[in-house]
């Protein structure tokens, strides 16, 4: 098949020549002209001995190999290179690998990625740099990766996600940045992500958030910042997440919570998960939980799960075994107060009268007694 389509080619090139130089072809060049054809064919002999490769689906499998002295560029044609567990300690030069489809790097020693890491690898669709030593990520970074739909950084020691490094990333759909040491997000950094879907930043150092930090992701199904440090949610975080249907909190450091925070969640189905974090159990907190199970829009699926822990008479109960008593107790305690206060202004201004009758009596004698 390709051999046909590669002479019908040459063919029409061949008739051009001939006009020009009136010259007919002969048999060396039609020799040429098939070692043309079969290049295509034959690249993947090429392939490193040591790799597994297959030339149908052009596979080249080099994982778990010591490579970080030996390796050879791959064939042209490869769609599927796969150098996870190779020791590399810096990315190896892959230009122009035109066709490569998947690219997996993890669990190797890469410390940084040059600026044009990518340049020719206009098809790459998914780009595995887990577990590797990345602590920086350059403002051109996504040069070249306007293709790219899944980005897999997990596991290295990022500590901050720049401005402009996924500037190009147009079309990427799942990025996943978890187990890093991200302790916050810069402004506008995940702007250029309009058509991101998942988004994974659990097990990060993350202990606040912006209301603008997700405003471009309105296409976001699936955010994970679980195993933070988050201390508080502003109201309007999560307001402009459109198709959100899992947010998991848990294992941050969460002691109160808003409820116009999650009232302003616009997806009409959200799964919510907020177990293990440190909930201080007052009147407010357990309006906000009472409110919470009204808006149907929202799945609590670990409510049996949350606790208390504070204040202390109240440290590990259940949230939902206090009910209303909390309140109940928490408004008695104030009304209280409240007549304890005004009892004691009352008999202040009772005394206060008491004295100034006294002292005016007081006084009338002494001028009665002068007269």
């Amino acid at each position: 098949m390709h051999l046909c389509i590669f002479k019908q080619k040459f063919y029409i090139i061949i008739s051009k020549l001939e006009l020009y130089f009136y010259l007919p072809p002969s048999p060396s060049f039609f020799y040429f002209l098939f070692l043309l054809s079969t290049k295509q064919l034959s690249s993947f002999s090429l392939c490193p001995s040591y790799c597994l490769c297959d030339s149908k689906f052009f596979f080249v499998n080099c994982s778990s190999l010591n490579l970080s002295s030996v390796l050879v560029f791959p064939p042209l044609s490869t769609e599927y290179l796969d150098l996870s567990g190779c020791f590399l300690q810096s990315l190896p030069s892959l230009e122009n690998l035109w066709r490569l489809n998947t690219l997996l790097l993890s669990h190797n020693q890469i410390p940084d990625i040059d600026a044009t890491s990518w340049s020719g690898m206009q098809s790459l669709q998914i780009l595995d740099l887990r577990t590797n030593r990345i602590s920086e990520l350059s403002a051109t970074f996504s040069f070249g990766l306007d293709s790219l739909i899944q980005l897999l950084l997990a596991n290295n020691f990022l500590s901050t996600i720049p401005e402009k490094c996924f500037e190009y990333l147009h079309k990427l759909e799942f990025l996943d940045l978890q187990g890093n040491m991200i302790s916050r997000l810069q402004s506008r950094a995940l702007r250029p992500l309009t058509n991101l879907r998942r988004l994974q930043l659990q097990n990060n150092l993350l202990r606040s958030l912006q209301n603008n930090d997700f405003s471009a992701l309105q296409r976001l199904e699936f955010l994970d910042l679980s195993g933070n440090q988050i201390q508080d949610l502003p109201p309007a975080v999560f307001s402009s997440l459109h198709s959100l249907i899992f947010l998991n909190l848990q294992q941050n450091h969460l002691r109160h919570l808003r409820f116009p925070t999650l009232r302003n969640l616009p997806a009409p189905g959200t799964v919510l998960l907020l177990s293990n974090n440190p909930w201080e159990c007052d009147c407010d907190l357990q309006r906000v939980f009472g409110k919470l199970g009204g808006v149907h829009r929202l799945s609590l699926q670990d409510g049996e799960e949350l606790h208390c822990a504070a204040p202390p008479p109240l440290k590990g109960r259940p949230l939902t075994s206090l009910d209303t008593r909390l309140c109940v107790a928490e408004t008695v305690t104030v009304l209280v107060i409240t007549l304890t206060v005004i009892v004691t202004v009352i008999g202040a201004i009772v005394t206060a009268e008491r004295s100034r009758k006294r002292s005016y009596r007081t006084y009338e004698h002494e001028i009665c007694v002068q007269d």
